[in-house]
């Protein structure tokens, strides 16, 4: 695990002019491998291969382009296990989580991809009369879907599998091109996708890898001139200084970014539901999830048993090594980042927040380990509450009445995904009608993985996931001619 990565760039794997750097596993402080750190000539380098290679490859048949995404979905399956060790060891995700919801889920995404349906590649054709500048008569119109060119895919560090393949399948289901800059934390998954990719056949340039920890390789892979759109995860400050750059040459956007969601539980909830639903922040990637219900928004008559059993919930999950089968919670990514979040905290305490469960740094001698920690007696004016911590901390606010639960969820600048928990599920929906979210839960944390996904307000901009994908890689082309 220890070799040194080259980059991906037009189809060869190439020396980067500006070294390597370590990859430090999170778990154990340990070298898991050693990342290239490409320069800006060898970014611009890789955009400019992927402008070569958009044409051709826009024009291959959109059957021969499945045939590619389906055998690299196939190859990733085959090494399930290997490919999961090494996000494991580099991300800090236990074994469980990388082989299912890592490398798994890719695996999955890209066979997704390889599947799409003739529907999904057009819009319904349309027969409409002539306006008021033209003559009386009927015009044909023909909308279709066209690639948008090269797509810079700019990745998180929490899933160094899905987050990508989410991104590559479908725009090269569409016929685009792409470069993709991975999270400086654990790149090393990305670059093993990539020749999966080029052991499926995909012709030299069309996907591109290029790493560091210089933040002018990714300004150099948003700016560069042959780009024509950008899609990024990550938080919303990045995302804003990006959208900044994008913004100069008009290009393309697809942004999922930062989150605080609100689990808005009512006095009919069931209460196992929601206290498992809820806890998945303490232990799902150890809450470095921009979708985890983060800010608990209690209506009074549940609010106690609701905190007490969320913090018996987070004193029994098992903290540790991740390649121990019954390890729960693993640690977070780095130690810049344990300290940022043991930084909120101590914010909390002084904000006058009780901490009712963890609060302490865990007890073991190495890696970046936080305990799941609940936060009560909340106000919404607290930073914990209003902040995206990203880590395994809950803070939950109490409320008397619906219009109060309503007006607290959406008194926030995020709006990725909400959640509401009730028995009455008219309610249920009512609310979630109301809450100002690109997606929200009934009675559950789980996701279809064919419906949208994306944020309002500064948690995003646009639509992923299923078709909605490839409509996001395309460009709408109308094609009209006499009738």
């Amino acid at each position: 695990m220890t070799a040194r990565q080259p980059l991906f760039v037009g189809g060869s794997w190439v020396e980067p002019d500006g070294g390597h750097y370590e990859v430090i596993g999170p778990a154990g402080e340990e070298t898991v491998g050693w990342a290239p750190e490409a320069s800006r000539d060898q970014v611009l380098a890789a955009c400019a291969e992927a402008r070569e290679a958009f044409g051709p490859w826009s024009r291959t048949a959109p059957e021969e382009r499945a045939a590619v995404l389906g055998r690299a979905a196939g190859i990733i399956a085959g090494r399930l296990t290997e490919y999961a060790e090494l996000a494991r060891a580099e991300s800090g995700a236990t074994f469980g989580t990388a082989r299912g919801m890592q490398v798994g889920v890719a695996a999955a995404r890209f066979r997704r991809y390889a599947r799409v349906e003739p529907a999904e590649w057009a819009i319904t054709p349309q027969i409409n009369e002539a306006g008021p500048m033209g003559k009386a008569g009927v015009m044909g119109a023909l909308a279709v879907r066209q690639p948008v060119g090269v797509v810079t895919c700019i990745t998180s560090y929490n899933n160094p599998w899905a987050n990508p393949a989410g991104k590559v399948a479908p725009a090269l289901a569409m016929g685009n091109t792409v470069v993709v800059k991975p999270a400086p934390q654990d790149p090393l998954s990305v670059y093993r996708m990539a020749g999966a990719l080029q052991e499926a056949g995909v012709p030299p340039g069309v996907v591109n890898v290029v790493s560091g920890r210089s933040t002018g390789v990714g300004e150099a892979a948003v700016a560069s001139p042959d780009v024509d759109m950008v899609s990024f995860t990550g938080s919303t400050a990045v995302g804003q200084r990006i959208a900044e750059v994008c913004g100069r040459d008009m290009k393309r956007q697809l942004m999922e970014l930062g989150g605080k969601g609100a689990a808005v539980v009512f006095d009919d909830a069931d209460l196992r539901s929601a206290v498992a639903g809820i806890g998945t922040t303490f232990s799902f990637y150890s809450g470095q999830i921009c979708t985890a219900p983060t800010r608990v928004l209690a209506q009074r008559g549940i609010h106690d048993r609701l905190v007490e059993e969320l913090a018996a919930y987070a004193d029994r999950l098992k903290i540790g090594d991740p390649r121990e089968p019954d390890t729960v919670v693993g640690p977070v990514i780095s130690a810049a980042h344990r300290d940022r979040v043991e930084s909120y905290v101590e914010l909390g305490r002084k904000e006058g927040a009780v901490v009712v469960a963890g609060g302490e740094r865990p007890d073991l001698p190495r890696g970046f380990y936080v305990a799941p920690t609940l936060l009560a007696d909340c106000t919404h004016d607290m930073r914990v509450v209003r902040e995206e911590i990203f880590g395994p901390v809950v803070a939950v606010v109490p409320f008397d009445d619906e219009e109060e639960g309503i007006a607290l969820a959406n008194a926030t600048d995020y709006g990725l995904i909400d959640y509401v928990w009730s028995g009455d599920v008219a309610r249920a929906f009512r609310v979630a009608r109301r809450l100002r979210a690109g997606g929200v839960g009934v009675n559950t944390v789980g996701r279809n993985m064919e419906a949208p996904f994306g944020g309002f307000k500064k948690s995003g901009v646009g639509r992923d996931v299923g078709s909605y994908a490839l409509h996001a890689y395309s460009e709408v082309q109308a094609i009209v001619w006499p009738g």
